[in-house]
């Protein structure tokens, strides 16, 4: 019987550490980018790799401060260490991978609401889900160039440049 009961816990034991491999635990935290609130760290992969997600507020609405989605997170290095940092870009869908748990919307939520405290104190904050598919995607509408801020061509100021020469040569 002890033989018995021997053999059943060594073969538990190795069930156990044969059993489906856990896939590494989430951390999250803040992680500030140029001020407070605006970087979230998501270690999602083994040896502290993971996203950055940069965080920046929409006010184009009136008196409402809501969140700009940028799905382009840049790659978290060391975020299991003492001093995390980023460097290039992560996939899109790692974005969306990390969005789709509550605890990470969570900590966006609560992250972006604080920098719109920060940003736009006098608004209203309104909360907007992050993107979870390529065809969510809303592509940052920036304001249209107007002509006065626009460079000049560099071939006429070359022309205007060599008309004033000459003229300043005509009138010595």
């Amino acid at each position: 019987m002890p033989r018995l009961s021997l053999f059943l816990g060594v073969a538990l034991l190795l069930a156990a550490c044969a059993g489906s491999e856990e896939p590494p635990s989430w951390r999250l935290f803040s992680l500030q980018r140029y001020a407070p609130h605006d970087g979230v760290a998501v270690v999602n992969q083994p040896d502290g790799y993971g996203l950055h997600i940069y965080l920046e507020t929409d006010t184009s609405f009136p008196g409402v401060c809501r969140p700009r989605w940028l799905p382009d997170p840049a790659r978290l290095f060391n975020g299991n260490g003492s001093t995390p940092f980023s460097s290039g870009l992560a996939t899109r869908q790692e974005f969306f991978d990390a969005v789709a748990r509550s605890d990470v919307r969570d900590l966006l939520e609560k992250e972006l609401e604080a920098l719109c405290q920060a940003r736009a104190p006098e608004d209203r904050w309104q909360w907007t889900e992050p993107p979870r598919s390529e065809d969510q995607v809303v592509p940052v509408q920036l304001p249209s160039l107007e002509e006065e801020d626009l460079l000049t061509n560099p071939v006429e100021e070359l022309k205007r440049a060599r008309q004033l020469l000459k003229d300043q040569r005509a009138g010595e």
